[in-house]
């Protein structure tokens, strides 16, 4: 109550001085009744201005102090929501891995930091086998395609790549092939390759069917088969490289060129799960009893089975390589290491 007098008075108090100064109270030319009077009139307009403006004033704080009564519960539920979204979220995310993990079968490495958390499983097939990596990557950073030897036309094996880059995990990367420049044995990339977001070379879009995979700024693998430098800067990519041909897109077959599709070679694969999780495969093959090899088309199903959505087939043959904690797990089908342009390389 004391508040509300106090108001009062700090609202009436400008306009009784300015009255006092503009009227003729002080004038002594008039009758002092008649000027008390006419002052008394005005007081008691004013009081009763002054009432309804408080009462209106009460009214608008009843309405506001309900609008935020209403707004605190409104937000409330807002909360309570985007926490049970959250929460459900991360109760299909836990559901998705585990139903992942159950097709992957038992990891037989694993790691687990705070920018990637990397297993490793064994894939053992009839007529095949191989390892398969699924990463999380925490921090996209911990991804880079990697030239050999840090320069373009080089040739370094996989593990060599990784142990000086002090990598944790490696494949081979994309397409290459070798010329003599100066007499001397260069390596020319094939497609395009992206590193730390920018083509290592110029654009080169011949023959028309390879297709540009690797990760975005955000960490998420991205893919295409670009005609033009822009197709490339719309997946907004951090690294990459380039071969053929696609496997998977929206986890249905991308279809495959006939004379790839009955083959069986040796296989090194990169994709992804519908989570975002990385997932890279290694396939042995050329070597009797230990591995064959698989072709393309059997290797889609075999991807689909596994529940992944995007897959593009890297440069294999003899070049198909994995490189976990030191060492090389598959078995290249030279009998050793081949040494290739670039890798993929994924950091503890």
């Amino acid at each position: 109550m004391l508040k509300i007098n106090m108001f009062l008075f700090y609202l009436v108090a400008p306009f009784l001085a300015l009255f006092l100064i503009s009227s003729n109270f002080v004038d002594d030319s008039k009758p002092l009744n008649i000027e008390v009077q006419s002052l008394n009139s005005e007081i008691a307009t004013l009081h009763e201005e002054t009432n309804n403006l408080a009462k209106k004033i009460s009214e608008i704080g009843m309405v506001i102090e309900k609008h935020e009564e209403v707004f605190n519960n409104q937000n409330q539920k807002l909360t309570n929501l985007s926490e049970l979204s959250a929460s459900q979220k991360e109760l299909s995310n836990d559901m998705y891995e585990q139903k992942i993990l159950e097709m992957l079968g038992p990891a037989v490495e694993a790691h687990i930091s705070e920018r990637t958390e990397i297993k490793i499983f064994k894939l053992n097939e009839l007529g095949y086998r191989g390892y398969i990596a699924k990463v999380k990557l925490f921090d996209p950073k911990a991804f880079k395609v990697g030239l050999a030897k840090n320069t373009l036309g080089e040739l370094e094996t996989t593990s060599s790549a990784a142990k000086r880059e002090n990598a944790i995990l490696a494949i081979n990367g994309g397409g290459f092939y070798t010329e003599t420049r100066n007499t001397k044995k260069y390596a020319q990339l094939i497609g395009n390759t992206v590193i730390d977001g920018k083509l290592v070379e110029p654009f080169n879009g011949y023959p028309g069917d390879l297709f540009f995979a690797g990760i975005n700024k955000k960490g998420e693998v991205v893919g295409n088969v670009p005609q033009s430098e822009s197709d490339i800067s719309k997946l907004n990519p951090s690294q990459g490289v380039s071969f053929m041909p696609v496997l998977l897109k929206n986890g249905k077959k991308v279809d495959v060129p006939k004379k790839w599709k009955k083959t069986r070679h040796p296989r090194t694969i990169i994709g992804k799960y519908a989570n975002d999780d990385l997932i890279m495969i290694v396939v042995d093959g050329r070597q009797g009893k230990w591995s064959y090899g698989v072709s393309l088309e059997r290797l889609q199903d075999k991807l689909l089975e596994l529940g992944v959505k995007e897959a593009y087939n890297l440069d294999g043959g003899g070049s198909t390589a994995m490189y976990y904690n030191g060492k090389i797990l598959n078995r290249p089908s030279d009998g050793r290491q081949r040494p290739v342009a670039n890798n993929i390389l994924i950091f503890p």
